[in-house]
């Protein structure tokens, strides 16, 4: 394109997206192709394009899938997770959480310590790691969830919010047992719990131990049901029993 008269480059320009358009390959070829400078073979141009559009469609996707989330802070990553704070159970190392392995085998994963411990930063940063894989990922803090299954049953919408549910590969549930739920939270919750069960994966935050889960559902026989389904093929991470938050406060 060098040594073209600029009206000639942008009409060239002009050119390529029309035919990129109609080819589908979406808006990102000619910033590519720019980005590529001075080119001696044809079939090197082609593949270096190719790749560099690839590329771009994968960060666009990357980018769709934590936006559509709804992880609350995007800059929990496992990274700057401090690994100590979690104990791993037998079986399962970190290394290959982070890897996001038990995805892959619909496995579920209970996180559980008192408030500050982590739990909510490394369930976010294993769902931010997942939507860069390419899984797709639902977070939601359990209240919020209970309330938008309710509305979605009351507004006759219920069906169209389950299928939401079953296109993504990961449901993280934070804060679950901060509020107590009703009769009909828990059988919709039921309902969403049996519906992942060996379908997809499931991430649930907790500072109750399983003895005291009984405190927060009104329905026995619905939270045995939703703890067997979640238990079967699910690992326990207990966090460290000090709040990041307090060992790291200003108010000493």
């Amino acid at each position: 394109m060098q040594g073209l008269p600029d009206m000639t480059a942008q009409t060239i320009d002009d050119e390529i997206r029309g035919y990129a358009t109609a080819l589908r390959l979406g808006s990102h070829v000619v910033p590519a192709y720019k980005e590529m400078g001075d080119v001696t073979s044809p079939a090197l141009f082609v593949r270096d394009l190719l790749k560099r559009l690839c590329e771009n469609r994968n960060e666009e996707r990357v980018k769709r899938n934590r936006q559509a989330s709804g992880i609350p802070n995007l800059d929990k990553t496992l990274e700057v997770y401090e690994r100590e704070g979690v104990t791993m159970p037998t079986g399962l190392t970190f290394d290959a959480l982070a890897s996001c392995g038990f995805i892959e085998k619909r496995q579920n994963l209970v996180m559980m310590g008192v408030p500050g411990s982590g739990k909510t930063h490394l369930a976010s940063a294993l769902g931010i790691k997942a939507c860069d894989l390419g899984y797709k990922v639902m977070f939601r803090r359990m209240a919020n969830l209970i309330e938008e299954l309710q509305t979605a049953h009351d507004n006759h919408a219920w069906p169209r919010y389950r299928r939401r549910i079953e296109q993504c590969d990961l449901l993280i549930i934070d804060e679950w047992g901060y509020l107590p739920t009703n009769v009909d939270g828990t059988r919709l919750l039921f309902e969403v719990i049996a519906d992942c069960y060996e379908q997809r994966s499931i991430i649930v935050t907790t500072n109750l131990p399983f003895v005291e889960w009984n405190r927060i559902f009104s329905d026995e026989r619905l939270l045995l049901a939703i703890m067997d389904r979640i238990v079967h093929h699910g690992y326990l991470l207990k966090h460290a029993d000090q709040s990041y938050r307090l060992r790291h406060s200003l108010m000493k």
